[in-house]
């Protein structure tokens, strides 16, 4: 049994997303991070990995079918970059963020104290594993509607401003443009268990650090350090402009 002030949390959230669970302890399991299992006294609960294995299933199959009905124009290549676009890391991050769901997670101590609740991959799996667990606890229709809700009012103006298009490819693009090379990614640093490593890596042109990013794997930490370097694009050139273009003669 849960006990009253855990069933007012899940309540909360509840609330929030207006889906009411009929089992309590789905929704509880879906928001239970792997770092919080050595800490319960209760082995009965496991952490949300299999739900989120399932929530990113349901969310590949309605964004698909989203993509596939709204857009017939597109080919199949376009719409699994507009599927990707949707359902990637920081766009999911975002909108758990805008849920609130870092606030009801189960974290441990340790987790908690170096910043998990507002982690983006930490984010982006929870709400995985909350589709999953609405899926299971409400049917397809139900998580269908949610997820229309939440996440696929961004899908027109990912199309519509190409952001679909990889930060990755569009730093290349300015390098060679500008100085006739390919940027390069080195990694910076591996933190953490197997199960949940972090990366870091730096987008390098030249010899000159133009960028660093984060990720749960190192393609996805390159595309967070070309999109830093993306950002700051006119003020790194500024910067190392000559120093690049010197070093190449």
């Amino acid at each position: 049994m849960m006990e009253e002030k855990e069933l007012q949390k899940l309540a909360e959230l509840e609330n929030k997303i207006q889906i009411y669970f009929k089992d309590k302890k789905l929704l509880k399991q879906a928001l239970i991070h792997r770092s919080h299992i050595n800490e319960l006294k209760n082995k009965e609960w496991d952490h949300n990995e299999r739900l989120e294995y399932l929530g990113d299933a349901v969310l590949e199959l309605v964004v698909s079918e989203y993509l596939f009905n709204k857009y017939p124009n597109y080919k199949e290549g376009e719409l699994t970059s507009f599927r990707a676009a949707t359902v990637r890391t920081t766009s999911l991050a975002e909108t758990s963020s805008e849920l609130d769901l870092g606030k009801f997670l189960y974290l441990s101590k340790g987790e908690e104290s170096t910043g998990g609740r507002t982690r983006p991959y930490i984010l982006a799996n929870t709400l995985e594993s909350l589709l999953g667990a609405i899926y299971l606890d409400q049917g397809f229709e139900v998580v269908k509607i949610f997820i229309e809700k939440i996440l696929l009012s961004k899908v027109d103006n990912i199309i519509k401003n190409r952001l679909d298009i990889d930060n990755k490819s569009k730093l290349q693009e300015l390098s060679q443009e500008k100085f006739g090379i390919t940027p390069s990614y080195d990694l910076i640093s591996a933190i953490g268990p197997d199960h949940a490593k972090e990366f870091t890596m730096s987008a390098i042109i030249g010899d000159q650090i133009f960028g660093t990013g984060k990720g749960k794997n190192k393609q996805e930490a390159e595309e967070n350090a070309a999109k830093n370097a993306l950002d700051s694009w006119n003020e790194l050139l500024s910067k190392y402009s000559q120093k690049i273009l010197k070093s190449l003669k």
